[in-house]
């Protein structure tokens, strides 16, 4: 076989960070690229988020052939670029956060959940990178792909399938060439509300050629992260710690968060809870848009009223802030209204850790008017077990490791093993 007709993968970006994956597999003139997000560094402090900042800090990938034009000065090149595609398995920002800075020519894919989540995140124009030339508001078009239903793309097959994160609706990708089998993960864990699809992820990606997965969870070699010792081993013991505290502390004031992707565990605390739950207007209209569910909500001082959300939901403010006994509440603002004694609960919401810079000065906000925080975490990640058990799941012939500080600490026990540098192009033997 000639050598320009066998797959090719390139690793622009997101392969020694938490996040920011780009990798694009390649056979002739056929082309998928996935993910779109942005690194997450904080603590650069950047003056802007323009293109050519992102590209000069490392926190997109310098992909040719796949940008607007209209940023690079550079249409896409005909004879490179004949059949393209590009796909973001999840809605969170380091996966998705750049999906605007594609060309309009090239078709981008997601699971549908994600599909109808991206334009709704992005609607005030707060969420996603601006496209060139467009309203701040604006989300370029994304195709809802069924699932388990294969794409042509040229001389690949693309197979978007679900799997299970804390983001709603996240999916992974099996790509078949003429010659290979490749399976990307994206964020990927076994102790959520679905490992049966991950199972099943795992048995359709089987014997693959090459396995891209997400390491996250080796970040920290020095400490304990394992889900036993941070906290709940799964996200149903976590909805049942969240209705115990209501249970012991049947006179006092209990608010909490939670990131805005994880749909579920929401539902969940909203279904299971003793006390009646309510959301921030935002967050209700969040999901009334995305998923079309209607749930009690507060409007914080000064905020417009949102016509899409029933009034005979609302629950007054100040009702909230009185509270001891009826109501577990969404805190987003104004921590110092809290009663002294009371008690929130920081479940995977933002500030998301210690690595970002306003978590520590968020913390000790709330200490200082005496509200007990608890932090409640599951994580999204699969821990150092589960990932081995994924890794037997699929026994791949290679095993590339990604979204990891410390990727070389994952091993292949199916096979070999590869640790790519930025911008290099893996051809297969």
């Amino acid at each position: 076989m000639n050598l320009k007709h066998k797959t090719k993968v390139t690793f622009y970006n997101g392969l020694t960070t938490i996040g920011g994956p780009m990798i694009e597999v390649a056979y002739n003139d056929s082309h998928v690229l996935f993910d779109l997000g942005e690194v997450f560094k904080p603590d650069l402090e950047l003056a802007d988020e323009s293109f050519q900042t992102l590209i000069d800090n490392q926190l997109i990938g310098d992909v040719p052939d796949f940008y607007d034009y209209h940023l690079t000065g550079k249409k896409l090149s005909d004879s490179h670029w004949k059949a393209s595609a590009a796909y973001i398995s999840h809605v969170h920002l380091d996966h998705s956060k750049a999906l605007n800075l594609l060309d309009e020519s090239v078709k981008l894919y997601t699971g549908p959940i994600t599909a109808s989540m991206l334009p709704v995140l992005n609607k005030d124009g707060n969420y996603l990178l601006p496209a060139a030339g467009k309203p701040k508001n604006y989300t370029r078009p994304i195709i809802a792909a069924d699932l388990n239903v294969p794409i042509k793309v040229g001389d690949i097959t693309l197979e978007i399938v679900p799997s299970d994160h804390d983001a709603y609706g996240a999916t992974g990708l099996i790509i078949k060439t003429p010659d290979k089998k490749i399976a990307y993960t994206g964020d990927i864990r076994l102790h959520g509300y679905h490992p049966e699809w991950v199972e099943a992820f795992m048995h359709k990606g089987h014997g693959c050629d090459m396995l891209i997965i997400e390491s996250t969870a080796l970040s920290w070699p020095n400490e304990n992260h394992s889900e036993e010792f941070t906290g709940p081993k799964n996200e149903d013991e976590l909805i049942d710690r969240i209705v115990q505290y209501q249970i012991d502390n049947p006179k006092r004031q209990i608010t909490f968060n939670t990131y805005i992707s994880n749909v579920e565990r929401i539902l969940r605390i909203i279904k299971d809870s003793p006390r009646k739950v309510v959301l921030s207007a935002k967050r209700a209209e969040f999901l009334k848009l995305s998923i079309g569910v209607d749930v009690a909500y507060y409007y914080l001082p000064g905020e417009e009223i949102i016509p899409i959300l029933r009034s005979d939901l609302e629950v007054n403010y100040n009702t909230l802030l009185a509270d001891e006994s009826e109501f577990l509440w969404q805190a987003v603002a104004d921590f110092d209204k809290l009663k002294s004694g009371s008690l929130y609960i920081h479940s995977n919401a933002e500030p998301l850790g210690s690595f970002d810079p306003a978590y520590q000065p968020f913390v000790d906000t709330l200490e200082q008017h005496q509200v007990e925080v608890v932090m409640l975490r599951c994580s999204g990640h699969a821990s150092a077990s589960a990932l081995e058990k994924i890794i037997r799941g699929f026994e791949p012939n290679v095993l590339v490791p990604v979204h990891s500080m410390h990727p070389e600490l994952l091993e292949n026990p199916c096979g070999s093993r590869l640790l790519p540098e930025r911008n290099q192009v893996f051809t297969f033997e």
